[in-house]
């Protein structure tokens, strides 16, 4: 039952748990329903054990809004939906918004559900608060589960996803949106079920199930979490009750031109409650350690995806989403404030300052943002054939000047495969070996460079074709010695980015982070240390963009004695051609790049030198 208390803090927009007093809820004898419809004239339950007619009514509490009742008879599993009478005399059928259990697409009743679930996992749990994310290795595997392997089930996914992460050193998974979706080429974006996973594999219990055993296997997981927008399909939230009681009722602030689809009235209390209800939900009830959060940049900006004269300013006259930014700054306070141990990933695209700085010092309050810019630099710079690098290599260094302005994770998402963009190892120039060492190199750069990680599944295969959602990954090319070793190069990179303190400790610190060579964009060539100030760890990491091996190239270092190569990405058991400097190279007195002592190297041909102190 709802009790005044969450009426107050519902409908002043700070009730975080809604899920618990609203929805449908076994009780004896039947299941108690509570439902949101503030405008609705009537409002009743019908489902298939009344064969859909004959609602059961449900009465108003007082003036809250909502509508709440007991009806005898209902078990769990049963099928419901709530059938609303509104204003101007129309009725509606509606599945209900708390449902933590919906049919499988394209049915689209919810079903009464209460977990059963023995959770497996206390230790990862018990111990999930000691990790701190910014100091701490992650390296992020993104996954949508229905096109990973096809026709898996959360429970026949969840040994494979895991014996694959655990593997190749993954510390994370990060699913793409599982929350109940009616159309699955929307690849989960398109939410009508906020409280719930898909039924396309399996029950809520299965994917807590793929959680447990991730977590048992010492894989934490991500879920991508969608704010931004949802469809106008007639039985979701869109015009709820008969009016915009979800989404913003002007069409210039409530309709996505970008996706067609409705946005969020986020100066709406109750939806306020409601979004910062669902972010709790799936990190609570569903042990996720982390929430991506999708189209930040959608969000934040009144004019984003419109022409002049398609939005309305704020009340300042400017065109920054006062709602909008108020509602991440409450849901990262609350994430943060009532869940140590996880983390909020805001994708945003734009140069809005401070989107992972605290909301007590003026920002959004995010732990991570994903790094755009060094994507899109990085593939452009890529692109070109090595003869034309020179002449772009600013597009490798730009990075250097914000790299620390936030938190960021360098993400290779799904984003960059689709749409004819083709593959990560399509976009690379030259022959198939140069493409195989362009992406090895790639990968190098990606888990050395300041910052977390994230690549999306079949990057690790070096997958030919492009994504597609209705089809499996292309697994056939482990068999393949040249992929398979794509395979062991992400392998090998994750084991030295989870080894050495270097390497992540200071991801987002500055003091982990030196230039030794920038400026050599005639031979397409840059260096750089990754340290560790508090074990005094050090790591040199020098990457050659030219197929041109480079003989005798003296590189700066901070220490003398020999220095040993951690990783050769032109290693003949990665794939490459075998060149380098046989294991170990003894440095020289001699100063250069502003440090004592030199190393004279061999450089391989597209390859990535990781050095440390013998």
């Amino acid at each position: 039952m709802i009790g005044d208390v969450d009426l107050h803090l519902f409908n002043e927009g700070t009730h975080l748990r809604l899920w618990r007093v609203l929805g449908a809820h076994p009780t004896d004898g039947g299941v108690h329903f509570a439902v949101w419809a503030p405008n609705a004239t009537a409002v009743g339950v019908v489902g298939d054990w009344n064969g859909w007619s004959d609602p059961r009514p449900l009465e108003p509490r007082a003036s809250s809004g909502i509508w709440e009742g007991v009806v005898r008879g209902v078990t769990i599993g049963q099928r419901y939906k709530y059938r609303i009478e509104t204003r101007d005399g129309r009725t509606l059928e509606k599945a209900d918004p708390f449902g933590l259990w919906h049919e499988e697409p394209p049915k689209t009743a919810s079903r009464v559900f209460a977990s059963e679930y023995a959770w497996g996992d206390g230790a990862w749990m018990s111990s999930r608060a000691a990790r701190p994310a910014l100091s701490s290795p992650m390296s992020i595997y993104e996954v949508h589960l229905g096109s990973w392997r096809r026709d898996l089930s959360y429970r026949e996914a969840a040994p494979q996803l895991a014996d694959h992460c655990a593997r190749l050193g993954f510390t994370h998974v990060e699913l793409m949106p599982i929350m109940e979706h009616p159309f699955y080429g929307s690849w989960g974006y398109q939410v009508t079920g906020y409280f719930a996973p898909t039924s396309r594999y399996g029950t809520p219990d299965d994917l807590r199930f793929l959680i447990d055993t991730l977590h048992q296997r010492g894989i934490g997981v991500i879920l991508d979490w969608v704010p931004s927008h949802f469809p106008n399909d007639p039985h979701g939230l869109y015009e709820f009750d008969g009016t915009h009681l979800f989404e913003h009722g002007d069409p210039r602030q409530g309709y996505h031109p970008h996706w067609t689809s409705a946005i969020f009235n986020y100066g709406r209390h109750e939806v306020r409650s409601f979004l910062l209800s669902s972010a709790m939900f799936w990190l609570e009830e569903m042990h996720a350690d982390g929430l991506r959060v999708d189209g930040v940049a959608s969000m934040l900006y009144l004019d984003y995806g419109r022409q002049p004269g398609e939005w309305i300013p704020n009340r300042y006259g400017g065109k920054e989403n006062l709602e909008a930014i108020e509602l991440l700054r409450a849901l990262n306070t609350a994430v943060y404030g009532e869940v140590p141990g996880v983390s909020t990933i805001a994708e945003e695209s734009t140069a809005w300052p401070g989107v992972s700085r605290p909301v007590y010092v003026g920002g959004l309050g995010f732990g991570f943002k994903w790094d755009m810019g060094w994507m899109h630099d990085t593939l452009a710079y890529l692109a070109h054939d090595p003869v034309h690098r020179a002449h772009h290599h600013g597009q490798l260094t730009f990075r250097g000047i914000y790299q620390f302005h936030e938190n960021f994770v360098l993400a290779l998402s799904h984003d960059e495969v689709v749409h004819g963009k083709g593959s990560l190892i399509g976009k690379m120039p030259g022959d198939a070996w140069q493409k195989r060492a362009n992406l090895r190199l790639l990968y190098a750069y990606q888990w050395t460079a300041p910052g977390k990680k994230l690549v999306f599944m079949g990057g690790e295969l070096g997958q030919w074709r492009e994504w597609s959602h209705e089809a499996s990954l292309d697994w056939h090319l482990l068999d393949e010695p040249d992929h398979a070793r794509i395979a062991l190069t992400i392998g090998e990179l994750n084991r030295l980015y989870r080894d050495r303190a270097a390497l992540h400790r200071h991801d987002c610190d500055p003091s982990g982070f030196a230039w030794i060579i920038g400026g050599d964009a005639a031979n397409s060539i840059v260096a750089y240390e990754r340290i560790d100030p508090d074990t005094d760890d050090v790591v040199v990491v020098v990457l050659n963009f030219t197929p041109v091996p480079r003989t005798s190239y003296r590189v700066g270092v901070p220490r003398g004695g020999a220095w040993r190569e951690l990783l050769n990405t032109d290693a003949r058991e990665l794939g490459g051609s075998g060149q380098g400097n046989g294991g170990v190279v003894e440095s020289h007195p001699v100063g250069a790049h502003g440090r004592p002592h030199s190393v004279v190297l061999t450089l391989p041909p597209l390859g990535a030198l990781i050095l440390a102190p013998a």
